[in-house]
């Protein structure tokens, strides 16, 4: 056998090893990076609030933990937790999906709205749950967003919302599609009054999300790496209308064509919410 055989058998057996080493420790004390497949402590990784610290890919945060890093402690409260969706078309075997996604997320429905403050602004807040059937927009998901706005108006409240969504929801169709006008109407009237709307991207924020009141804010701030656009790769190449330039759905290339304000590292947001509160507070909005 030839030295580099011999090595190669022994660079083998070794990666073998370590993957048997780290099989045999406790679920959950590690986390592979999607992105870069790095192997990360998870304890680390929480404290560095789900950023990977070799390539600063951004892994998707739940409501609860997304709430934890961005409004102060002990200041949300919940709003409309006790709607939840039925299965208006009799679509086949939405009612088990619709278990399944409570059970896996803990919620009713992917968009978790409320009152909270943030650095001492009292804000109307929403936050989308990945978790919950992809973030998809059905229509308790619409009613919770058209409510959270229609509050705003009424007591003059800046608006937050953080989005991860893929879309709208496929199982309840047209009564889908509707809450992408009647969210975008309670956005148009709170804007009406003369109130600030701040708009998060997170990965992904796309289709019927993002073509609704996610692009109606006034200032819309994008996490690095997010996926964010009308049409998935999938649906756009199907369409064979033109050639996509490189990287377009990722929010540094909205950036850089105009179509979000700014890209902020997580850790960056909280600070940079409270300057934009602060700034819409000093100028009456």
């Amino acid at each position: 056998m030839s030295p580099g055989g011999w090595f190669q058998r022994r660079s083998k057996a070794a990666k073998k090893a370590v993957r048997k080493q780290l099989d045999s420790l406790p679920d959950g004390l590690w986390t592979k990076c999607a992105k870069c497949s790095e192997i990360l402590f998870t304890k680390e990784l929480e404290k560095n609030l789900k950023v990977c610290s070799k390539c600063g890919y951004h892994m998707r945060l739940s409501a609860a933990e997304r709430l934890a890093i961005t409004v102060d402690e002990g200041s949300f409260v919940e709003m409309d937790n006790d709607l939840a969706s039925l299965n208006p078309l009799d679509f086949p075997q939405y009612e088990d999906k619709i278990k399944k996604w409570k059970a896996v997320s803990g919620l009713n429905d992917g968009m978790v709205t409320g009152t909270a403050t943030i650095g001492g602004h009292r804000v109307v807040i929403g936050v989308a749950d990945f978790n919950f059937l992809g973030g998809s927009m059905g229509s308790v998901y619409g009613e919770k967003v058209t409510r959270a706005f229609e509050l705003a108006t009424k007591e003059r409240l800046p608006v937050v919302i953080v989005n991860s969504s893929g879309g709208a929801r496929m199982q309840e169709g047209i009564l889908s599609l509707m809450q992408m006008a009647k969210t975008s109407a309670a956005v148009a009237r709170h804007n009406e009054a003369g109130l600030m709307y701040v708009a998060v991207f997170t990965d992904p924020t796309m289709a019927g999300v993002h073509a609704s009141f996610a692009m109606l804010a006034d200032v819309i701030i994008a996490e690095p790496g997010a996926l964010i656009g009308l049409a998935g790769q999938r649906v756009a190449a199907q369409a064979q209308v033109l050639k996509e330039p490189p990287g377009y759905r990722l929010s540094e290339w909205q950036l850089e064509h105009g179509m979000v304000d700014m890209v902020l590292s997580r850790r960056e947001l909280k600070d940079t919410l409270v300057k934009i509160l602060d700034f819409g507070d000093s100028h009456g909005s």
